[in-house]
């Protein structure tokens, strides 16, 4: 059998990342930047108030409380240059420009709230309240880096050095089939040996939670023609494609049947527990990476984890390989057969501690719910004690 890491090493030198293309902002999110960000101006590109109150010379309110007489109102947005003197205090409002000779402002809460004078009852030191010209942001300064992924918080700062479009390598469009004539639509009525298709509802949804987009196309029958015409009517819209089932040994494995003779795809037994049976390769004009997962609910799911999320980072521009892990110490002993490095549902609690699920079967899909990380065990361990130090993977 094939081990775990090199079927992941071979999908990561197949996978390619995605070459990058200009997107509008309100487009940009969740994508990796390909290009660097830098401000054409500092940030805030003016000196301007912090909060609502009063702009002052901070040695004229030393002695407070003092009242001063109150000679104009700032609002925010104001391009008119203003100027205090000597004994004067200038209203201001949040974001407003400070007026010239003032270098302090004294929150609202600290006076009277007057309008002709003002009290202020507690003295201020010299910038208080005041946001520098370019202390946030220098210009010229990078403020983002090639290979950034691109949250809310990036955005802001993208809009705030005035682009309304940014270089990316866009979200990995993954379009997702399951197959079985045995699969059914949840939300109708189950016939004789019928089950509701739950793997591409859980794989699609795993491709959003990796950073790429889900298209979920249903469910194709036990017939391998039918498969192939539904693959190539999806590869228009696909930078890479998930299957689920159809990929085993016995008869009826549409995938397996369908995608064999064209030579690009190889269906291999990879010494895993769950999800022996995997495939890998491409297909189409545009060579489209397909993973061709095992049929058994957490097969497939544990599969995407290994797999199918480290190929995404790297069609997504940001650093690939296996997944990371963390240590635990073990709460009840594990077993694992022997030459298959398995991967255990458990709970990881805070106290770093972890508790295998009850229910390890590959078809029980309720028990993977309840998990948040998968327990690794070595290929050459068959026996894990309680209380031993074990290897997590958090899902």
């Amino acid at each position: 059998m094939k081990s775990v890491d090199a079927h992941l090493a071979d999908i990561l030198a197949t996978v390619r990342t995605l070459a990058p293309l200009e997107l509008e902002l309100e487009r940009a999110l969740g994508t990796t930047l390909a290009e660097e960000v830098s401000s054409p101006v500092p940030l805030p590109p003016f000196d301007n108030s912090a909060m609502d109150g009063y702009a002052v010379r901070a040695a004229d309110v030393a002695a407070a409380p003092v009242s001063l007489p109150v000679i104009d109102d700032i609002a925010a947005g104001s391009g008119e240059l203003r100027a205090i003197g000597h004994g004067h205090a200038v209203r201001i409002m949040t974001g407003a420009p400070l007026p010239a000779g003032a270098d302090a402002v004294v929150p609202v809460e600290w006076t009277d709230g007057g309008t002709v004078t003002v009290r202020i009852d507690r003295p201020v030191r010299e910038g208080n309240a005041v946001r520098r010209a370019g202390e946030d942001v220098q210009a010229g300064e990078v403020v983002l880096k090639p290979g950034t992924t691109i949250g809310a918080a990036q955005l802001g700062i993208i809009a705030g050095t005035g682009r309304r479009r940014v270089w990316v390598r866009p979200r990995p469009r993954v379009v997702v089939l399951s197959t079985g004539a045995e699969l059914v639509e949840p939300g109708t009525q189950l016939g004789p040996g019928q089950i509701w298709d739950s793997n591409s509802f859980t794989l699609t949804a795993a491709v959003r939670e990796a950073g790429g987009e889900g298209f979920r196309a249903g469910t194709v029958t036990d017939d391998p023609a039918a498969f192939l015409d539904q693959l190539d009517a999806q590869l228009v819209r696909a930078d890479a494609v998930i299957t689920s089932g159809g990929v085993s040994m016995g008869a009826y494995e549409p995938v397996k049947e369908a995608l064999g003779p064209l030579g690009t795809v190889r269906f291999e037994k990879v010494a895993m527990q769950p999800g022996m049976p995997q495939g890998f390769g491409v297909v189409g004009d545009d060579q489209v990476p397909i993973f061709t997962l095992p049929g058994n609910p957490v097969s497939s799911y544990v599969s995407f984890q290994l797999f199918v999320r480290p190929a995404l980072r790297k069609m997504r521009g940001l650093p690939a390989g296996p997944p990371a892990t963390r240590s635990a110490h073990l709460l009840a002993p594990l077993h694992s057969p022997e030459g298959k490095r398995s991967f255990l549902r458990g709970v990881l609690a805070d106290d770093g501690t972890v508790t295998p699920v009850h229910g390890q079967g590959s078809h029980q899909l309720a028990a993977l719910a309840l998990a948040n990380c998968l327990i690794m065990v070595p290929e050459q361990v068959t026996e894990v004690p309680s209380g031993a130090s074990v290897q997590v993977i958090r899902i």
